[in-house]
């Protein structure tokens, strides 16, 4: 944290308190960045801003590299302070928080200076001489809102994209955990970046505010739906960009010829890594009914092998990171009871201190029920049964949500044809959740879940304007399609029912008929002159 950072927190009386979602235990005391504090953040990313725009890629680029030395050095250290503040085994803190950043930095050091450097179009015939451009420039200062539930690896990923394009960046992270939060700040501050380039500002709801009504110019979040209806009606009033990142009930259909052992056991991690609280775990399990009653025993027998516990337990789970969500998913779990679902295994918090909820698989499960059509975001997986494929597919797409989704068959190439027809951002076959961490692919969900791309070549274009130049050379005097009009008509006319019927031929007959008309004028009229 800068020294002009550190003096806004202690200039703010409002504090919150971090508790831990193992044992209940005070973990810190946080300020909360009040708006005067935000918009002091963001004074200094908008005077930091011209000199990191215009700073090579490979200068950029050495910044990045240290951060990701410094994160393979500390790594396990990080991974601790991760699991401390969620809950989550230190596994997933290692694998899903801290992995995939050097990954996406090699990735981006590789592919960003074909992504972004200037390309030349291939030239059109009724534009003869003119060179056509594709070029990019960065936004400007970006604030990015990052959710609890990976608060370093969602957070981190948006910010190094944004970085690389030549923005700044205020980052806001999760009141949920912010010891994470504290922790990419002391990462980026020991990387070295240039004051200014990277502010984090720690703070809940009010913040995340202020930062949307500061002067940024453009919103990344990651989040819930309503939140973001928020964050877009606060980008419209600008109007500034605004990409959304949200929730998902994601879909896995297990069809007939399927391995149902790999599917069974793919099930179960899917649907409980993080406990749950992933916007792309499995939140609906199709299975079509021939191999039901098989598939069913085969996941409930993986669900009881799970080991929930803290993470310095060796455990499988951990238990919920944010207080809110222990409501939400034992109402969902209830109201499916008392709709006629079975809960097969679990259904109840744990006794004991902590956050735990126990692993629940639900069976009987139809499309009316809450469990069904609102997201959970913890360890609940739901089953529903299809007649087959076909029920499954439509069942899928006829969903509010369309984040991810996988299919599982032993063709593959049916797999694939499958996945094209569902209705969201990825899709994968006899695979799940892993997809979103390959750089080279896209990432972003469609209707409720969001919009905007961010990964791949399109994490980078999330955060940089596209410019267009056309270049003529300087030999005439006057254009075809310039002033006068006189004569031209028929001409124009020729050449506009050449290109409509198709004939290029007699298009570009009258675009040259036009060409000699206009240097005739205009030369007669410099000699008349």
């Amino acid at each position: 944290m800068t020294v002009e950072a550190k003096a806004d927190a202690v200039n703010s009386r409002e504090t919150f308190d971090k508790y831990s979602p193992v044992d209940g235990r005070k973990l810190g005391t946080y300020t909360i960045t009040p708006p005067d504090g935000v918009d002091a953040a963001v004074a200094r990313a908008r005077k930091a801003a011209p000199k990191w725009r215009d700073l090579s890629l490979d200068e950029r680029f050495s910044y990045l590299e240290r951060l990701r030395e410094i994160i393979r050095r500390d790594g396990e250290r990080y991974a601790q302070i991760i699991s401390e503040d969620t809950g989550k085994p230190l596994v997933d803190s290692l694998m899903t928080e801290l992995m995939s950043i050097p990954l996406f930095i090699e990735y981006y050091e590789k592919e960003a200076p074909k992504a972004l450097k200037r390309r030349r179009l291939m030239p059109q015939l009724l534009f003869p001489g003119k060179a056509s451009y594709v070029e990019y420039f960065p936004k400007g200062v970006v604030g990015i809102i990052s959710p609890w539930n990976f608060p370093f690896q969602l957070a981190v990923v948006p910010m190094i994209s944004a970085l690389i394009g030549g923005n700044t960046v205020v980052l806001k992270p999760s009141e949920v955990t912010p010891m994470t939060g504290e922790l990419i700040d002391d990462v980026f501050e020991e990387a070295g970046f240039p004051p200014g380039v990277v502010e984090v500002i720690q703070g809940d709801g009010s913040t995340g505010a202020a930062l949307t009504e500061a002067d940024i110019d453009m919103i990344f979040f990651t989040g819930s739906v309503a939140t973001g209806r928020k964050v877009m009606a606060a980008a419209a009033k600008k109007p500034i960009p605004v990409e959304l990142e949200l929730g998902g009930k994601d879909a896995m259909i297990v069809c007939e010829d399927a391995n149902l052992e790999r599917a069974a056991r793919a099930a179960v991690w899917g649907g409980f890594i993080n406990c749950g609280q992933m916007c792309i775990s499995v939140e609906r399990l199709f299975v079509v009914e021939p191999i039901y009653d098989e598939f069913v025993e085969l996941v409930r027998r993986e669900v009881k092998k799970l080991r929930v516990g803290a993470p310095d337990e060796g455990s499988d789970m951990g238990p919920l990171t944010f207080s809110g969500q222990m409501g939400i998913v034992a109402r969902h779990v209830e109201n499916a009871r008392k709709e006629g679902a079975t809960i097969a295994v679990g259904g109840e918090p744990m006794e004991g201190p902590g956050q735990f909820f126990e692993p629940t698989l639900v069976l009987d499960v139809t499309t009316d029920m809450e469990i069904y059509r609102e997201e959970t975001f913890g360890p609940v997986l739901p089953v529903i049964k299809v007649a087959d494929a076909e029920e499954a597919i439509q069942k899928t797409n006829d969903h509010k949500f369309g984040l991810t989704g996988s299919v599982w068959t032993g063709d593959r190439q049916k797999g694939i044809e499958l996945a094209s027809r569902m209705e969201s951002g990825q899709c994968s076959v006899n695979d799940l959740v892993v997809s979103v961490g390959n750089p080279a692919l896209p990432f972003g969900g469609v209707k409720q879940s969001g919009f905007g791309r961010y990964h791949a070549h399109e994490g980078l274009y999330a955060f940089m304007h596209q410019k267009a130049i056309m270049a003529a050379p300087d030999l005439l005097d006057v254009e075809p399609f310039w002033f006068p009009y006189a004569a031209k008509y028929p001409t124009v006319l020729k050449t506009f029912k050449g290109l409509l019927g198709g004939s290029m031929v007699t298009a570009l007959k009258g675009f040259y008929r036009m060409l000699r008309m206009t240097q005739t004028r205009a030369g007669t009229k410099g000699t008349e002159e």
